[in-house]
Formats: structure tokens, sequence, C-alpha cells
């Protein structure tokens, strides 16, 4: 009999759905009873041992050959040309970058490889994924105040109380609805504390802002006093065409950049692979890195900002 299978999946909610859109797909296509557990980029270190004498999946995550199951979406997937080399699509491993999110993919996947119907509930997930992922909402306020449930459990995980909750909610998620999972009086518990807590980083934003100069705007919220609100600095500065930011981790210091969604550059700039040059990584519109300390996070983040404003200003050689 095989080791039991744990499924590794990015803590957001494109990498809950994509867990608890497997684990239902693989236990009931496979018979396959998998656990799931979260990942993060401070994995990287140690990723050619990763998961070793284990069987395991990765959703929404880096490539990696001895994944049973791997379903990624990310452009920066592959950490070196052999890993690249190393991936062929088959019945178990699937990459789409032009995939807004992951769980679309591994729903056509199944569909197509398992014959799996899709339930209109991991459709809905999937659709939701789409748009928070790929920050597909129809304006800034959406973003900022959509009270849809998947909008409410999102906002919800900005504040998870520890790191095994999310692996709590992959649970809910692959047995019930959306409206479910939002319901529950946990998720409603900290979306109330996280809606309290984009009102106050909506305020204490602007004092955060170091620059604004040719539609690119760098900020240092860094100090752990300050919220952070993703959309805060396209909320204010809605004539910019990307943001560069400080922010506070639980392990130390993240610099995120992204692009405008409302008011997109002239020049496309590909901020994952921008962000890899630095050891993060990302989509084509939005990235970011954790480096070793808050000196050198300030110092990759005013870096990101110059480059920006030079390639998106710059004249295109000819």
């Amino acid at each position: 009999m095989p080791a039991p299978l744990r499924i590794h999946y990015h803590r957001d909610f494109d990498g809950m759905v994509s867990a608890a859109v497997l684990a239902r797909i693989l236990l009931e296509k496979r018979d396959e009873q998998a656990d799931w557990q979260g990942i993060n980029y401070d994995q990287r270190p140690n990723w050619e041992t990763f998961g070793t004498d284990t069987r395991f999946a990765i959703v929404d995550f880096h490539f990696h050959p001895r994944a049973e199951y791997w379903f990624d979406h990310h452009p920066t997937t592959f950490l070196t040309p052999a890993l690249r080399a190393a991936y062929a699509p088959s019945e178990r491993w699937q990459w789409d970058e032009a995939s807004p999110s992951c769980p679309p993919l591994i729903l056509r996947h199944a569909s197509a490889h398992w014959g799996y119907r899709i339930p209109e509930r991991f459709a809905e997930m999937s659709r939701w994924s789409d748009v928070i992922d790929a920050a597909r909402y129809k304006d800034v306020e959406e973003a900022l105040f959509g009270d849809a449930p998947a909008l409410r459990l999102a906002r919800a995980l900005t504040v998870s109380p520890e790191l095994r909750w999310t692996d709590e909610l992959v649970g809910a998620l692959r047995d019930g609805t959306l409206e479910e999972v939002a319901a529950r009086a946990d998720v409603e518990k900290c979306y109330q504390r996280a809606t309290r807590n984009r009102d106050k980083a909506l305020a204490q934003f602007p004092p955060t802002v170091q620059m604004n100069a040719r539609a690119v705007l760098l900020y240092d919220a860094s100090s752990h006093q300050i919220r952070r609100e993703r959309f805060a600095a396209f909320f204010h500065h809605r004539d910019i065409h990307y943001s560069v930011g400080v922010i506070p981790t639980r392990a130390g210091y993240h610099v995120t950049a992204g692009e405008n969604p409302w008011n997109p550059p002239p020049r496309a700039i590909h901020i994952g692979a921008l962000m890899e040059s630095y050891g993060g990584g990302g989509h084509r519109a939005v990235g970011g890195v954790n480096p070793h300390d808050l000196e050198a996070a300030r110092r990759v983040a005013r870096e990101v900002s110059e480059r920006l404003r030079r390639e998106l200003w710059e004249p295109v050689p000819r």
C-alpha cells in the first residue's frame, strides 16, 4: 500500500482552492486520500531536497521533479534550466502560464484526462480565483470593498490567525461551497478584523510614499504599526502604472511590485521576471521577493522602482 499523499499549496486564495479541488478530484477519480499543507517561498533554498522520502503533490507553486501531481501557472515556476528541461506535460503534470490562476487548469486537466465532471461550486471557485489572482476586479472599489463570499474569504486570509488555519479552510472548500466557507464564524471574525485593517491601511498609506515619479510609485510600509492594503497605491494614486513597496512579514520583509490593473502601462514589463533576478518571482503583472533584512529590502525596492521607470520610458531600441 503506498504511503499517504500530501498536497502542498501556496497559501493564498488561488492556492487553497487548487488544493481543495485536487484533493476532491483525487478522492473521487483516483481513489487517493490526500492531506494538505501550505508552502511559501522560504522553501526555495532547500528545494532540491524538499519532500525527500515522502509522496507529495504541488499546486500553484514551483515545479518539482519528484511531485506525483503538479499543476502551476506561474511563468517563473522553474527554478533552474535543469528543472525546466525535466518538465513535460503528462497525465499528472500540467503547466499553463496563460491561465490567470491555477484551479481552472486543474479542472480542465481532470476533465480531459480523468473524465471529471466539474461541479458548479468548483466552477464558481475557479471563476473567482481568476478574478482575485489576476486582479480582474471591475474597479478598485470592488477590489477593496467587494462583498461576495469569495472576496470576503480572500480578505479574511490577510489576517490568518496561524499558518495551519489555511489548511483547515482547504478542507472546508473541498467539501463545501464558497458561501458556506465564508459564513464560518472564524472566517467572519477574521473578515471583520480585516475590514478594519483595510480602512486603517487606506488612511495610513499616504505618508508611506517616498517617491511618485514617471508613473511609478515607491512606498515604505515596513513598520509593523502600518497596515498593508494591496491596492492602496492605486486607490490613492489612480494615475500611476506601477507601485513598488516594502512590507513586513512574519519572517522578515517583503518587496512587492505590481501593475495598476485599472491604468495599465503603455509598455508592459514582466514583473515576475524582474523580481526573479533578485531571487523572487511572480506573474507578468505582479511579483515579489523576500530579501534577507530591512536594509536589503529597501535597496531592492529602490532599484526595482528605478528599473521600472527606465524600462517604461526609455526609447525602444531600433
